[in-house]
Protein backbone atom coordinates (compact mmCIF):
# COMPACT_ATOMS: atom_id res chain seq x y z
CA UNK A 1 0.00 0.00 0.00
CA UNK A 2 1.40 3.43 -0.89
CA UNK A 3 2.06 5.98 1.90
CA UNK A 4 -0.82 7.24 3.94
CA UNK A 5 0.43 10.78 3.25
CA UNK A 6 -1.39 10.68 -0.02
CA UNK A 7 -4.91 10.10 2.06
CA UNK A 8 -3.92 13.43 4.12
CA UNK A 9 -5.30 15.45 0.84
CA UNK A 10 -8.37 13.69 -0.02
CA UNK A 11 -10.62 16.70 -1.39
CA UNK A 12 -13.63 16.27 -3.22
CA UNK A 13 -15.20 17.85 -5.99
CA UNK A 14 -19.12 16.89 -7.00
CA UNK A 15 -21.24 20.05 -8.56
CA UNK A 16 -24.96 18.81 -7.97
CA UNK A 17 -28.45 20.49 -7.67
CA UNK A 18 -29.06 18.43 -4.47
CA UNK A 19 -31.98 15.84 -5.89
CA UNK A 20 -32.45 13.73 -2.31
CA UNK A 21 -30.58 10.84 -1.25
CA UNK A 22 -29.86 7.72 -2.87
CA UNK A 23 -31.19 4.05 -1.36
CA UNK A 24 -29.40 3.37 1.92
CA UNK A 25 -27.62 6.46 2.04
CA UNK A 26 -29.15 8.87 5.07
CA UNK A 27 -29.22 12.86 4.31
CA UNK A 28 -30.66 15.16 6.71
CA UNK A 29 -33.16 17.45 5.09
CA UNK A 30 -33.00 21.18 5.08
CA UNK A 31 -34.19 23.25 8.26
CA UNK A 32 -38.17 24.90 7.39
CA UNK A 33 -38.81 28.34 6.97
CA UNK A 34 -39.81 29.18 10.68
CA UNK A 35 -37.77 26.80 12.58
CA UNK A 36 -35.67 28.12 15.85
CA UNK A 37 -32.15 28.05 14.97
CA UNK A 38 -29.94 25.22 15.93
CA UNK A 39 -27.95 25.65 18.66
CA UNK A 40 -24.23 25.32 18.04
CA UNK A 41 -20.66 25.30 19.98
CA UNK A 42 -18.30 25.19 17.07
CA UNK A 43 -14.12 25.38 17.28
CA UNK A 44 -13.40 28.15 14.89
CA UNK A 45 -10.30 29.37 12.83
CA UNK A 46 -9.39 31.96 15.23
CA UNK A 47 -8.69 29.52 18.21
CA UNK A 48 -11.98 30.54 20.04
CA UNK A 49 -15.18 28.06 20.10
CA UNK A 50 -18.03 30.07 18.90
CA UNK A 51 -21.85 29.84 20.19
CA UNK A 52 -25.01 30.58 18.91
CA UNK A 53 -25.33 32.68 21.85
CA UNK A 54 -22.56 34.81 21.09
CA UNK A 55 -24.39 36.27 18.66
CA UNK A 56 -27.83 36.97 20.71
CA UNK A 57 -27.72 41.01 20.23
CA UNK A 58 -27.46 40.97 16.29
CA UNK A 59 -30.89 42.04 14.84
CA UNK A 60 -29.95 39.66 12.13
CA UNK A 61 -27.99 36.44 12.21
CA UNK A 62 -26.58 34.68 8.88
CA UNK A 63 -25.41 31.42 8.48
CA UNK A 64 -23.06 30.29 5.89
CA UNK A 65 -22.68 26.82 4.98
CA UNK A 66 -19.30 26.62 2.69
CA UNK A 67 -16.14 25.08 2.00
CA UNK A 68 -12.59 25.30 0.84
CA UNK A 69 -12.71 22.84 -2.13
CA UNK A 70 -16.03 23.29 -4.11
CA UNK A 71 -14.90 25.35 -6.46
CA UNK A 72 -18.78 27.08 -6.77
CA UNK A 73 -18.09 28.14 -2.96
CA UNK A 74 -14.47 29.24 -3.85
CA UNK A 75 -16.11 32.08 -6.67
CA UNK A 76 -18.82 33.01 -4.17
CA UNK A 77 -15.74 33.71 -1.36
CA UNK A 78 -15.33 37.80 -2.72
CA UNK A 79 -19.22 37.85 -2.81
CA UNK A 80 -19.85 36.97 1.18
CA UNK A 81 -16.89 38.70 1.55
CA UNK A 82 -18.56 41.99 0.10
CA UNK A 83 -22.11 40.95 1.91
CA UNK A 84 -20.27 40.74 5.30
CA UNK A 85 -18.77 44.24 4.47
CA UNK A 86 -22.03 45.78 3.51
CA UNK A 87 -24.08 45.29 6.11
CA UNK A 88 -21.21 46.36 8.77
CA UNK A 89 -22.74 48.54 11.46
CA UNK A 90 -26.17 47.77 10.84
CA UNK A 91 -26.80 44.98 13.82
CA UNK A 92 -26.16 41.70 11.43
CA UNK A 93 -23.41 38.88 11.79
CA UNK A 94 -22.32 36.45 9.57
CA UNK A 95 -21.03 32.74 10.53
CA UNK A 96 -19.88 30.34 8.25
CA UNK A 97 -19.38 26.87 8.72
CA UNK A 98 -17.74 23.99 7.15
CA UNK A 99 -19.66 20.82 7.20
CA UNK A 100 -17.82 18.45 4.89
CA UNK A 101 -16.46 15.42 6.27
CA UNK A 102 -12.65 15.15 4.64
CA UNK A 103 -12.72 11.40 4.76
CA UNK A 104 -15.82 11.61 2.68
CA UNK A 105 -14.11 13.71 -0.39
CA UNK A 106 -12.34 11.78 -2.99
CA UNK A 107 -8.54 12.91 -4.35
CA UNK A 108 -10.14 13.58 -7.83
CA UNK A 109 -12.62 15.44 -6.79
CA UNK A 110 -10.04 17.97 -5.63
CA UNK A 111 -9.18 19.13 -9.12
CA UNK A 112 -10.46 22.92 -8.71
CA UNK A 113 -9.06 23.25 -5.21
CA UNK A 114 -5.50 24.03 -3.80
CA UNK A 115 -6.59 22.55 -0.12
CA UNK A 116 -9.27 20.06 1.38
CA UNK A 117 -11.88 20.93 4.01
CA UNK A 118 -9.37 19.78 6.88
CA UNK A 119 -9.87 22.28 10.19
CA UNK A 120 -5.69 22.79 9.27
CA UNK A 121 -6.47 23.48 5.72
CA UNK A 122 -9.15 26.21 6.51
CA UNK A 123 -7.07 28.18 8.04
CA UNK A 124 -5.07 28.14 4.93
CA UNK A 125 -7.76 29.23 2.69
CA UNK A 126 -9.17 31.82 4.88
CA UNK A 127 -5.70 33.55 5.51
CA UNK A 128 -4.90 33.74 1.79
CA UNK A 129 -8.11 35.01 0.86
CA UNK A 130 -8.66 36.81 3.66
CA UNK A 131 -12.16 35.95 5.21
CA UNK A 132 -13.64 38.69 7.12
CA UNK A 133 -16.26 36.57 8.82
CA UNK A 134 -15.94 33.79 11.89
CA UNK A 135 -15.22 30.83 10.03
CA UNK A 136 -16.00 27.19 11.96
CA UNK A 137 -15.57 23.48 11.80
CA UNK A 138 -18.11 20.93 12.13
CA UNK A 139 -16.63 17.80 9.59
CA UNK A 140 -15.27 16.00 12.27
CA UNK A 141 -19.19 14.99 13.99
CA UNK A 142 -21.81 17.09 11.31
CA UNK A 143 -23.94 17.35 14.55
CA UNK A 144 -24.77 20.83 13.57
CA UNK A 145 -25.04 20.26 10.14
CA UNK A 146 -27.56 17.88 9.76
CA UNK A 147 -29.74 19.99 12.01
CA UNK A 148 -29.80 22.48 9.25
CA UNK A 149 -29.46 20.61 6.65
CA UNK A 150 -27.27 22.35 3.91
CA UNK A 151 -28.27 21.03 0.73
CA UNK A 152 -24.95 22.73 -1.18
CA UNK A 153 -21.96 25.00 -0.67
CA UNK A 154 -22.50 28.03 -0.43
CA UNK A 155 -25.96 27.74 1.40
CA UNK A 156 -27.48 31.06 2.85
CA UNK A 157 -29.81 30.45 6.55
CA UNK A 158 -30.61 34.08 7.48
CA UNK A 159 -32.09 34.51 10.87
CA UNK A 160 -34.56 37.07 12.23
CA UNK A 161 -34.66 38.89 15.93
CA UNK A 162 -36.05 35.91 17.33
CA UNK A 163 -33.78 33.46 15.44
CA UNK A 164 -36.49 31.78 13.13
CA UNK A 165 -35.67 30.72 9.92
CA UNK A 166 -36.18 33.66 7.77
CA UNK A 167 -34.76 32.64 4.37
CA UNK A 168 -33.10 29.67 3.16
CA UNK A 169 -31.09 29.09 0.29
CA UNK A 170 -28.48 30.79 -2.74
CA UNK A 171 -25.92 34.32 -2.20
CA UNK A 172 -27.55 35.65 -5.99
CA UNK A 173 -29.44 34.19 -8.73
CA UNK A 174 -26.19 33.29 -10.54
CA UNK A 175 -22.86 31.29 -10.35
CA UNK A 176 -21.19 33.92 -13.02
CA UNK A 177 -21.41 37.66 -11.96
CA UNK A 178 -22.38 38.78 -15.15
CA UNK A 179 -25.71 37.14 -14.95
CA UNK A 180 -26.44 38.11 -11.32
CA UNK A 181 -29.77 40.14 -11.51
CA UNK A 182 -30.97 39.63 -8.15
CA UNK A 183 -29.34 39.65 -4.85
CA UNK A 184 -30.85 36.85 -3.18
CA UNK A 185 -29.50 36.83 0.58
CA UNK A 186 -28.77 40.57 0.52
CA UNK A 187 -32.78 41.52 -0.52
CA UNK A 188 -33.49 38.93 2.38
CA UNK A 189 -31.17 40.46 4.63
CA UNK A 190 -33.01 43.98 3.94
CA UNK A 191 -36.19 43.01 4.75
CA UNK A 192 -35.83 41.30 7.95
CA UNK A 193 -34.20 44.80 9.09
CA UNK A 194 -37.31 46.88 7.87
CA UNK A 195 -39.35 44.31 9.40
CA UNK A 196 -41.13 43.12 6.16
CA UNK A 197 -41.95 39.70 5.37
CA UNK A 198 -39.13 37.69 3.18
CA UNK A 199 -40.31 37.93 -0.57
CA UNK A 200 -38.52 34.99 -1.12
CA UNK A 201 -38.33 32.74 1.83
CA UNK A 202 -36.63 29.52 0.06
CA UNK A 203 -34.09 29.51 -3.23
CA UNK A 204 -32.36 26.38 -4.52
CA UNK A 205 -29.04 26.59 -3.96
CA UNK A 206 -26.56 25.13 -6.95
CA UNK A 207 -23.21 24.43 -5.48
CA UNK A 208 -21.26 20.96 -4.18
CA UNK A 209 -22.92 18.82 -2.35
CA UNK A 210 -22.66 18.32 1.28
CA UNK A 211 -19.82 15.33 2.18
CA UNK A 212 -21.84 13.52 4.95
CA UNK A 213 -20.39 10.88 6.72
CA UNK A 214 -21.45 8.17 4.69
CA UNK A 215 -19.56 8.93 1.32
CA UNK A 216 -16.55 7.54 3.20
CA UNK A 217 -17.16 4.56 1.26
CA UNK A 218 -16.82 6.37 -2.05
CA UNK A 219 -13.27 7.34 -0.63
CA UNK A 220 -12.31 4.25 0.26
CA UNK A 221 -13.12 2.53 -3.20
CA UNK A 222 -11.38 5.19 -5.22
CA UNK A 223 -8.25 3.98 -3.24
CA UNK A 224 -9.06 0.71 -3.83
CA UNK A 225 -9.20 1.21 -7.52
CA UNK A 226 -5.87 3.37 -7.62
CA UNK A 227 -3.96 0.38 -5.45
CA UNK A 228 -4.77 -1.75 -8.45
CA UNK A 229 -3.88 0.27 -11.07
CA UNK A 230 -0.09 -0.87 -12.41
CA UNK A 231 2.81 0.84 -11.98
CA UNK A 232 5.28 1.24 -14.52
CA UNK A 233 8.71 2.79 -15.50
CA UNK A 234 10.35 3.23 -19.07
CA UNK A 235 13.56 4.51 -20.36
CA UNK A 236 13.99 7.51 -21.28
CA UNK A 237 16.89 9.14 -24.07
CA UNK A 238 17.89 12.53 -24.82
CA UNK A 239 15.57 12.94 -27.67
CA UNK A 240 12.74 11.93 -25.13
CA UNK A 241 13.98 14.22 -22.39
CA UNK A 242 14.29 17.25 -25.44
CA UNK A 243 10.71 16.32 -26.41
CA UNK A 244 8.97 16.30 -22.88
CA UNK A 245 10.63 19.79 -22.07
CA UNK A 246 9.43 21.09 -24.83
CA UNK A 247 5.56 19.88 -23.98
CA UNK A 248 3.52 18.56 -26.84
CA UNK A 249 0.69 16.77 -24.54
CA UNK A 250 -1.25 19.60 -25.44
CA UNK A 251 -2.09 19.62 -21.39
CA UNK A 252 -0.04 21.38 -18.35
CA UNK A 253 3.04 19.48 -17.58
CA UNK A 254 4.21 18.76 -13.92
CA UNK A 255 7.96 17.09 -14.49
CA UNK A 256 9.56 16.18 -11.51
CA UNK A 257 13.41 14.60 -11.77
CA UNK A 258 14.42 12.85 -8.33
CA UNK A 259 16.25 9.81 -7.26
CA UNK A 260 16.58 7.15 -4.93
CA UNK A 261 19.68 8.32 -3.06
CA UNK A 262 18.24 11.75 -2.61
CA UNK A 263 15.71 12.10 0.85
CA UNK A 264 13.72 15.09 0.05
CA UNK A 265 12.65 13.66 -3.69
CA UNK A 266 11.89 10.44 -2.02
CA UNK A 267 9.63 12.49 0.67
CA UNK A 268 8.24 14.34 -1.85
CA UNK A 269 6.95 11.65 -3.92
CA UNK A 270 3.66 10.94 -2.36
CA UNK A 271 2.77 15.02 -2.88
CA UNK A 272 3.23 14.44 -6.72
CA UNK A 273 1.46 11.72 -7.22
CA UNK A 274 -1.39 13.51 -5.11
CA UNK A 275 -1.56 16.18 -7.33
CA UNK A 276 -2.08 13.81 -10.24
CA UNK A 277 -4.84 12.11 -8.65
CA UNK A 278 -6.24 15.64 -7.82
CA UNK A 279 -6.12 17.33 -11.20
CA UNK A 280 -5.22 14.25 -13.84
CA UNK A 281 -9.19 14.12 -14.69
CA UNK A 282 -7.95 17.60 -16.29
CA UNK A 283 -5.40 18.46 -19.02
CA UNK A 284 -2.92 17.66 -16.70
CA UNK A 285 -0.04 15.55 -17.35
CA UNK A 286 3.07 14.41 -14.33
CA UNK A 287 5.70 12.57 -15.24
CA UNK A 288 8.53 11.64 -13.01
CA UNK A 289 11.72 11.47 -14.35
CA UNK A 290 14.31 9.42 -12.11
CA UNK A 291 18.44 10.46 -12.58
CA UNK A 292 19.04 6.92 -11.32
CA UNK A 293 21.80 4.62 -14.16
CA UNK A 294 19.48 2.15 -15.78
CA UNK A 295 20.85 -0.85 -14.10
CA UNK A 296 19.51 0.79 -11.05
CA UNK A 297 15.99 0.51 -12.09
CA UNK A 298 15.11 -2.07 -9.39
CA UNK A 299 15.63 0.57 -6.75
CA UNK A 300 13.58 2.72 -8.80
CA UNK A 301 10.64 0.56 -9.11
CA UNK A 302 10.90 -0.36 -5.57
CA UNK A 303 10.18 3.23 -4.58
CA UNK A 304 7.63 4.12 -7.02
CA UNK A 305 5.59 1.16 -5.68
CA UNK A 306 5.86 2.41 -2.51
CA UNK A 307 3.65 5.10 -3.11
CA UNK A 308 1.88 3.50 -5.89
CA UNK A 309 3.05 5.85 -8.67
CA UNK A 310 0.18 5.29 -11.18
CA UNK A 311 1.83 8.27 -13.36
CA UNK A 312 3.92 8.37 -16.36
CA UNK A 313 7.53 7.04 -14.66
CA UNK A 314 10.84 7.41 -16.51
CA UNK A 315 14.52 6.19 -15.65
CA UNK A 316 17.79 7.86 -17.43
CA UNK A 317 18.06 5.21 -20.32
CA UNK A 318 21.94 5.54 -20.73
CA UNK A 319 24.93 6.24 -18.31
CA UNK A 320 26.02 9.58 -19.98
CA UNK A 321 23.38 11.14 -16.95
CA UNK A 322 25.01 15.02 -18.10
CA UNK A 323 23.85 14.46 -21.57
CA UNK A 324 20.57 13.57 -20.49
CA UNK A 325 20.54 16.17 -18.16
CA UNK A 326 21.17 18.79 -20.94
CA UNK A 327 18.88 17.60 -23.44
CA UNK A 328 16.03 18.45 -20.86
CA UNK A 329 17.39 21.70 -20.07
CA UNK A 330 21.49 22.84 -20.46
CA UNK A 331 20.93 25.43 -17.68
CA UNK A 332 19.91 22.55 -15.13
CA UNK A 333 22.70 22.74 -12.72
CA UNK A 334 22.14 19.38 -11.36
CA UNK A 335 20.28 19.40 -8.14
CA UNK A 336 17.55 16.92 -7.81
CA UNK A 337 14.67 17.60 -6.77
CA UNK A 338 14.32 19.46 -9.74
CA UNK A 339 10.74 20.48 -10.99
CA UNK A 340 9.02 22.33 -13.63
CA UNK A 341 5.84 23.22 -13.94
CA UNK A 342 4.90 23.80 -18.21
CA UNK A 343 2.69 24.98 -20.33
CA UNK A 344 1.07 23.68 -22.94
CA UNK A 345 2.70 26.48 -25.34
CA UNK A 346 6.42 25.50 -23.56
CA UNK A 347 6.44 28.55 -20.63
CA UNK A 348 7.95 27.77 -17.78
CA UNK A 349 5.58 28.39 -14.75
CA UNK A 350 7.41 27.23 -12.32
CA UNK A 351 11.15 25.73 -12.08
CA UNK A 352 13.08 24.89 -8.40
CA UNK A 353 15.69 22.92 -7.76
CA UNK A 354 14.98 22.08 -3.91
CA UNK A 355 12.32 20.75 -2.56
CA UNK A 356 8.85 22.23 -3.92
CA UNK A 357 6.38 24.44 -2.08
CA UNK A 358 3.60 22.16 -2.60
CA UNK A 359 0.51 24.65 -1.78
CA UNK A 360 2.03 27.27 -4.21
CA UNK A 361 2.53 24.69 -7.01
CA UNK A 362 -1.06 23.60 -6.49
CA UNK A 363 -2.12 27.28 -6.68
CA UNK A 364 -0.33 27.66 -10.10
CA UNK A 365 -1.44 24.67 -11.05
CA UNK A 366 -4.99 25.52 -10.88
CA UNK A 367 -4.45 29.20 -12.08
CA UNK A 368 -3.12 27.66 -14.91
CA UNK A 369 -5.52 24.82 -15.85
CA UNK A 370 -7.93 25.71 -18.60
CA UNK A 371 -11.02 25.91 -17.71
CA UNK A 372 -13.30 25.16 -20.88
CA UNK A 373 -15.86 22.63 -18.44
CA UNK A 374 -16.08 25.75 -15.77
CA UNK A 375 -15.66 29.11 -17.38
CA UNK A 376 -14.30 31.67 -14.48
CA UNK A 377 -12.67 29.83 -12.27
CA UNK A 378 -9.15 29.68 -13.89
CA UNK A 379 -9.60 33.80 -13.90
CA UNK A 380 -10.82 33.57 -10.70
CA UNK A 381 -7.49 31.70 -9.22
CA UNK A 382 -5.24 33.39 -11.87
CA UNK A 383 -6.06 36.39 -9.77
CA UNK A 384 -5.60 35.46 -6.61
CA UNK A 385 -1.97 33.95 -7.19
CA UNK A 386 -0.71 36.94 -9.60
CA UNK A 387 -2.76 39.75 -8.85
CA UNK A 388 -4.18 40.53 -12.12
Amino acid sequence: MFRRTLSILALSFAITVFCGPLAGQETPPALAIGSPAPDFCLPGIDGKTHCLKDYASAKVLVVIFTCDHCPMAQLYETRIHRLVDGFKGQSVDFVAIQPNNPKAIQLDELGYTDVSDSFAEMKVRAAYRHFNFPYLYDGETQKVSREYGPVATPHVFVFGPERKLLYDGRVDNNPRPQYVTRQDARIAIDEVLAGKPVEMPVTPAIGCSTKWMYKEAASDEEMSRIEKQPVTVKPALAADLSALRKNNTGKLLLVDFWATWCGPCVRELPLFETMYRMYGHRPFQLVTVSVNYPDEKAGVMRELQNDHATSENLIFGAPQIYDLMAAFNPKWKGAVPYTVLISPSGEVLYEEEAPIDALKLRRLIIANLPDDDYIGHQAYWHQAVYGK
